[in-house]
């Protein structure tokens, strides 16, 4: 074969083996997504140890923010917040602009009572541009301020959170203990 038939044949095929390639990947980031759904359900439903395993497995295929993230949040369930906040970092390495990760780091941070450490984390995830529910955010600052008792401040975070969400609870909540301190609004 010659050089010249030899070439025409490489860009002959070339697409058809870019489509295979393609096709795997697909599938590899279906499957990925499966076992992140699966993961996702079962750390739902409690069943934390299996969710692990999920979850594990789909980040052996495709690594996504999210599931580092959802990983994170199933091992602070078990108590390991260490390990949660190691997997959340790896998340925000993956994507710096996705929201959940902060949060959860700053909550991890509050349930070790480290809540000024937690801040910072909090402050990145009100900013991040990939976000569901920036109303969590304001919400632990307005918990880490009552536990402070920088009234005002708490006060003012939980009325961000409920403008962001009218119906978040916890946030009306938090205003209501607030009043039954003794402190209302100036």
């Amino acid at each position: 074969m010659g050089k010249f038939t030899a070439a025409l044949l490489f860009f002959l095929l070339l697409p058809a083996s870019a489509l295979v390639i393609a096709a795997e990947e697909e599938s590899k980031e279906k499957t990925a997504e499966e076992l992140y759904n699966a993961g996702y359900l079962a750390g739902m439903l409690g069943w934390h140890r299996e969710a692990i395993q999920l979850l594990e497995k789909s980040l052996a295929i495709m690594p996504t923010a999210e599931a580092f993230t959802y990983l994170g949040w199933t091992y602070s369930h078990l108590g390991d917040y260490q390990r949660a906040i190691e997997e959340a970092q790896k998340a925000i390495t993956l994507d710096p602009h996705f929201g959940n990760p902060y949060n959860d780091i700053g909550v991890y941070l509050v349930e070790q009572g480290k809540e000024d450490e937690a801040i910072p984390y909090l402050e990145k995830a009100k900013q991040a541009k990939r976000y569901c529910c920036y109303q969590f955010p304001h919400f632990n600052l307005g918990r880490i301020y009552l536990k402070k008792k920088m009234y005002e401040q708490a006060r003012e975070k939980f009325k961000e959170a409920l403008k962001i969400d009218p119906d978040y609870l916890a946030a009306g909540e938090g205003l209501e203990l607030l009043k039954a301190l003794g402190f209302t609004d100036t």
